[in-house]
């Protein structure tokens, strides 16, 4: 998640320095009563099942051999695994004991024996938002796509409006309130990034609120702005700015922090050139920026230097897929190269 306060800060999430990463999913064994049933199994140890449905199966780590399948001679059907899934999590959900029996239980360990070693609680944050990014990470099948956009010119206007916001006392103007407006204008045109899963039903939101992460002392937190989408750039800046400083001074309300429908991660403050957000469930995407660097581009005739900022978004892969995430941070780079395709 990102940070404001001059440019955007940490991130809470998984680190994944390899750009090339383009898909990570949470492992679901098969618990062992569903492999006690009969086996939708031709009798040679064989299953019958299509390879998208056997890659879809590796995807979420569902055991083919554990599920009965309802098509035609037993084949297994996406709905099949799908199902199992659902069967699965709720039944951790619902305190029937842990969807994933298989997993080890955590090691214990005496440190000490190895070596002076030195204890710290957990802060108060940390311990609230650690079983949520927990079952987060476990229950949303997560998929990362990456892109770059070229912000040469973005930058040269927001060192033109800073200038003149120095002079007047007015905010200053980050790069995360142009991802912020850029973000709402994809939003409009992808809806399904702007939703929640509901059971079997996508729930389409017709409001713009738009999460950033705070870097605190304690941790980080989210605040929201809402109504992004009627918000001007400074408006945007001048509110991400007061929240994040109610943020660091602990003092922002619950009200502060609910209601949003996307959020905006970066570390671009820090540095790094790629990463893996955790999805902000019941969000189904989440935006991620790191630092921007000066490359050599070629506009047709020669190389010339752009500034370019790699972008990323991680989204749930029950709601979008990857042509669908293509298009959305596309769009996005879109925008940002080009900054007055976000008025049209």
């Amino acid at each position: 998640l990102s940070a404001e306060g001059g440019e955007p800060q940490k991130a809470a999430a998984t680190q994944q320095p390899a750009p090339s990463q383009a898909r990570v999913a949470a492992p679901v064994p098969t618990p062992p009563e569903t492999i006690a049933e009969s086996s939708p199994s031709t009798g040679d140890g064989l299953v019958h099942a299509s390879p998208a449905i056997r890659r879809f199966a590796r995807e979420l780590g569902v055991d083919l051999r554990g599920l009965r399948g309802s098509g035609p001679n037993r084949r297994v059907t996406r709905e099949d695994v799908q199902s199992f899934v659902k069967t699965a999590l709720q039944s951790k959900t619902s305190g029937g004991g842990s969807a994933f029996p298989s997993l080890p239980a955590w090691p214990k360990l005496d440190f000490a024996q190895y070596g002076k070693i030195e204890r710290q609680p957990l802060s108060r944050i940390k311990k609230l938002s650690g079983p949520n990014l927990h079952r987060n990470w476990v229950s949303v099948p997560h998929i990362t796509n990456y892109d770059e956009a070229d912000v040469t010119s973005i930058e040269a206007l927001r060192s033109e409006v800073n200038a003149e916001q120095t002079k007047s006392g007015g905010p200053k103007l980050t790069m995360l309130a142009f991802l912020i407006k850029a973000s709402v204008a994809a939003l409009q045109r992808f809806p399904e990034f702007n939703a929640s899963l509901d059971g079997e039903e996508l729930i389409l939101k017709r409001y713009y609120n738009v999460g950033f992460a705070a870097d605190t002392p304690g941790g980080l937190v989210v605040p929201v702005i809402k109504d992004a989408d009627a918000k001007g750039l400074i408006e945007i800046a001048r509110e991400a700015q007061e929240l994040a400083g109610k943020a660091r001074e602990a003092k922002l309300t619950l009200a502060q922090m609910q209601g949003g429908t996307f959020t905006i991660s970066s570390i671009g403050g820090i540095g790094g050139t790629a990463f893996t957000q955790i999805v902000n469930a019941p969000e189904v995407a989440i935006l991620g920026a790191t630092r921007s660097a000066t490359k050599p581009v070629w506009d047709g005739k020669k190389f010339v230097p752009r500034l370019m900022l790699p972008i990323s978004v991680s989204y749930d892969h029950r709601v979008v897929d990857g042509a669908g995430a293509a298009r959305f941070l596309v769009y996005i780079a879109e925008l940002l190269a080009d900054f007055r395709r976000v008025m049209l």
